[in-house]
């Protein structure tokens, strides 16, 4: 039976009383650097916003939306303190205190509710998928081998597809998070689990690669080598029914997963290509082992416990989005600040709130920001009518508190029904949120139609410059986001080629991890493939660095990566091949030269396969 699950609703909760504190917090502090100085002020308020609309397009979720809320929280307590035209009237901490209650009054009530009411299963939703992408990798990268790489673009597309299924686990983790205070501290085991799936879909990408580009015959001697080495539990058939398996033999197929690792690390081979196969395959079933740790843990398995590890570094794929966005929310909050000061409208402290509020909400969005921030002007608009006609044509009529709760009612349990469908939610949402405001319910009703129409308008002002703001200045689009984040990772994996280092694989890969997950939906399945060829070519780059630094091949290495360096893919496969005949002549080298044969085979492969990618040559 489900119980109520606390978590969420009290993690978005908490995260939303800390943003609103600190709100408080900075606006008496912004007071008390300019106490007489009205322009300071205003400017000090407005960068304040604007760094945290940048806080919250670079934090996730919660964070992002507790950040979100410092930003307008300064805004709504600045305004109580401004005469029309934004002179200061020295309350500052009296009014911080009073409004940062009241907001965290609402905080506290809104989040009882909600936890009330929420039945949780976001930890059994991100097991299922933890367990569906496992399965369906396990699968198909069986059936890779099984085929000896002979439907390579098949699989291809497969693993296009599965790379985006991984990138929107983040939300799920999230709300997983904030159900269980367990789960917050094994936080990096949920992480490495993300990322395990990206280093199995990374490997099954190189070993297609690689057998699509061998001779037949040979590509199926290989395979099999590696499938003998893989247990009937990683061998078994169609994904459709194996989820549930996954989930109920969590430890068996982790023991599964490590022996494969260890048999293939361990596997005589006297052919470089199959050395890669054997070590790729090895990362491929290390990274799924990660994920089976996630599992453990999600599953609540007590039979092995699982082990925390440090937490993930927090890497930011690209700085531009948060960048602009602050430009956005300044601009915007100083332009409403100077309509403010130069017709002196009283209300122009209202429309200061709910343009802050709205620029920095939306800007979230990324390029659905001016989409919805139109349906909430809309909704605002709606809003305003609805409470004009309860105010002026019904309230007059009545005289209880019931009939009052009656009549408010009418309209906020319809428009809170239907914020929950995908239709026009942010108008709904306006409708839900503003109405109260607009309406202004007190102990002794005020029916001034002039006050009413200069709060609704100053609310419907501020909505609306947010709105031109994002039309004006609008979010990066997809397309353009997707190109930046290609041409940062080519960027770095130049830098990587040009310049040695004592880095580590996992350091690069954690990089692209996240470029990774930070490609957005729009994407389209090449950008995909090229991003998964530079994090398998970077971390290839790297071991064969180490192995060639013991094997006196640093100088002629260098020679092919200056060439990869400077864009000249086929330079590159060309010098790659000097090393590989070193190597291949001296038969003292041991191990280590035949898995460094392997790898230049890696590099090679992938520079052949996007070759216009890595030159440059792109299409954008």
């Amino acid at each position: 039976m489900c119980q109520p699950h606390l978590g969420a609703s009290l993690r978005k909760g908490w995260f939303s009383l800390v943003g609103t504190i600190v709100g408080g917090v900075a606006i008496v502090v912004l007071s008390a650097v300019f106490p007489q100085d009205r322009n300071g002020f205003l400017l000090g308020l407005a960068l304040w916003a604007s760094g945290c609309a940048f806080a919250a397009t670079l934090l996730r979720n919660f964070a992002g939306h507790g950040a979100a809320l410092a930003g307008f929280t300064a805004v709504i307590v600045a305004s109580g303190q401004l005469g029309a035209t934004g002179g200061l009237n020295g309350q500052a901490f009296m009014l911080a205190v009073t409004r940062v209650s009241e907001i965290a009054i609402g905080i506290v009530c809104a989040g009882v509710v909600l936890a009330g009411t929420d039945l949780g299963g976001a930890r059994r939703r991100l097991a299922t998928s933890f367990a569906a992408l496992s399965a369906e990798i396990t699968s198909r990268f069986a059936d890779t081998l099984a085929r000896a790489g002979s439907q390579f673009v098949t699989t291809q597309e497969m693993r296009r597809g599965l790379a985006k299924r991984v990138i929107t686990l983040d939300p799920v983790i999230d709300e997983a998070l904030g159900e269980s205070s367990q789960l917050r501290y094994y936080s990096s085991v949920l992480q490495r689990s993300v990322n395990g799936l990206f280093a199995a879909l990374a490997g099954w990408r190189t070993i297609s690669l690689r057998l699509a580009q061998m001779p037949y015959a040979e590509a199926r001697q290989e395979a099999d080598a590696i499938l003998q080495t893989m247990s009937p539990q990683l061998r078994s058939g169609p994904p459709e029914g194996e989820p549930q398996r996954w989930l109920a033999d969590v430890i068996g197929l982790q023991r599964a997963c490590k022996s494969a690792v260890r048999k293939l690390i361990a596997l005589p081979v006297g052919m470089p290509s199959l050395r890669l196969l054997a070590d790729q395959s090895a990362g491929a079933f290390a990274g799924l082992s990660q994920v089976l740790d996630g599992l453990a843990l999600l599953n609540d398995d007590t039979a092995q416990p699982v082990a925390r590890r440090p937490n993930v570094r927090v890497r930011v794929p690209d700085w531009l989005p948060s960048l602009v966005n602050a430009a956005r929310t300044f601009v915007t909050i100083g332009a409403v600040q100077l309509l403010w000061i130069v017709t002196a409208w009283p209300n122009g402290a209202g429309a200061m709130i709910f343009a802050a509020i709205v620029v920095i909400i939306f800007s979230r969005r990324a390029d659905q920001a001016y989409t919805a921030a139109l349906g909430y002007m809309i909704g605002t608009i709606i809003a305003a009518i609805l409470a004009a006609t309860i105010a002026f044509a019904v309230l007059p009529r009545l005289e209880t508190f019931t009939a009052l709760s009656i009549a408010i009612g009418i309209v906020l349990v319809p428009a809170g029904a239907l914020t929950a469908q995908p239709w026009q939610t942010a108008a709904f949402t306006a409708v839900a949120g503003l109405f109260v405001p607009l309406l202004a319910p007190a102990n002794h009703m005020d029916y001034d139609t002039q006050q009413f129409y200069n709060s609704a308008s100053a609310i419907v002002v501020g909505v609306g410059a947010a709105v031109l703001s994002f039309r004006l200045l609008p979010p990066l689009s997809p397309k353009f986001r997707a190109r930046r984040l290609l041409a940062l990772s080519l960027r770095d994996l130049r830098h990587l080629a040009t310049r040695p280092t004592s880095r580590l694989p996992g350091d690069w890969e954690e990089r692209m991890y996240g470029r990774l997950s930070a490609l957005p939906d729009e994407a389209d399945a090449l950008q995909r493939s090229q991003l998964l060829a530079t994090l398998c070519i970077g971390g290839t780059i790297i071991r064969l660095r180490h192995i060639a630094r013991g094997l006196n091949l640093g100088a002629t290495l260098d020679g092919a990566l200056q060439a990869l360096a400077h864009g000249q893919s086929a330079i590159a496969i060309a010098r790659l091949a000097r090393p590989e005949q070193v190597l291949a002549s001296r038969t003292d080298l041991g191990p280590e030269a035949l898995r460094a044969r392997g790898l230049i085979l890696a590099v090679s492969g992938a520079l052949t396969q996007h070759s216009a990618y890595f030159d440059g040559r792109a299409p954008g």
